[in-house]
């Protein structure tokens, strides 16, 4: 059973906790980061707290607490749920004031919970997931970690309605990235993925993967692409923090990609990605 945290207070999660004038409950109005922990470890936790302080910077969510504060906070949270292997939902909003669209003069409000993390079933990583193509109906500012949701979550659910595990978004056939995801595809032995720019979210475990393929020798070229290219891919694979790296092998149910089974460079990413974190 995991635990949940709120300004100051941890709570059992069934616990209901949120004033109704709460501003992420009302507007959507804060930012949010999700951690991964090995083996009672944050991964990547200085990467995820930098990118936490630049989302809250550009919305002007001003954070009293520095940067050791959420170190020790998350470390804490840990200790106190005994969850050796889990997931950290970080929330931190403009505060409890009464609705007005204006930034209300009150502390922000932090929430967290940390709860057991159940492991992607092995079948999808032997056996690849599908996607289909989606429109990116995002706003403009995908760069930043908000919890304005709703598009990523029509998305998402189009693909599950349609059996698929994730929505490929892209702007006039460019691709983005996925609705919980980053996108990257391999053709010739070489990995493309979309720079980074606002209309992505800077992935900590896309980056984690860049820096493997930097150990690795393999050619990583930041550069935008086609559906025509996702399609014409020897792999395809998508990255995130709770499921890592997966082999993305059909896209739309017509398009196969390469032999329609994961990739070898897919998979030697993946065990290379596991050997970093449980190498201690």
């Amino acid at each position: 059973m995991g635990i949940g945290y709120i300004n100051g207070k941890y709570i059992p999660l069934t616990e209901p906790v949120i004033p109704i004038e709460e501003r992420g409950h009302q507007y959507g109005d804060g930012v949010y980061e999700v951690i991964r922990v090995y083996k009672g470890k944050p991964f990547m936790l200085s990467e995820h707290i930098d990118r936490l302080f630049i989302s809250a910077t550009a919305i002007k969510l001003q954070l009293e607490c520095n940067k050791s504060y959420f170190n020790d906070l998350i470390k804490q949270a840990i200790k106190v749920s005994g969850l050796l292997e889990s997931k950290i939902y970080l929330q931190i909003t403009r505060g409890i004031a009464p609705r007005n669209h204006l930034f209300p003069d009150v502390p922000v409000s932090i929430t967290m919970t940390v709860n057991e993390m159940i492991p992607l079933d092995p079948v999808f990583r032997e056996s690849g997931v599908k996607a289909i193509f989606h429109e990116d109906e995002r706003w403009a500012n995908c760069h930043i970690k908000s919890l304005n949701l709703l598009p990523n979550i029509l998305a998402k659910q189009a693909a599950q309605e349609m059996g698929c595990f994730e929505a490929i978004l892209h702007r006039d056939g460019w691709i983005t990235e996925g609705s919980s995801s980053n996108i990257f595809i391999v053709k010739n032995n070489e990995l493309y993925t979309t720079p980074l720019s606002n209309k992505i979210l800077a992935g900590i475990t896309r980056r984690a993967v860049i820096q493997l393929c930097e150990k690795l020798s393999i050619n990583v070229i930041q550069h935008p692409f086609r559906k025509k290219d996702l399609i014409e891919a020897d792999e395809v694979f998508m990255t995130n923090t709770t499921n890592e790296v997966v082999p993305i092998v059909e896209v739309d149910g017509i398009y196969k990609i390469g032999f329609g089974t994961p990739g070898n460079m897919t998979k030697r990413l993946y065990q290379q990605f596991q050997q970093e974190i449980y190498q201690d």
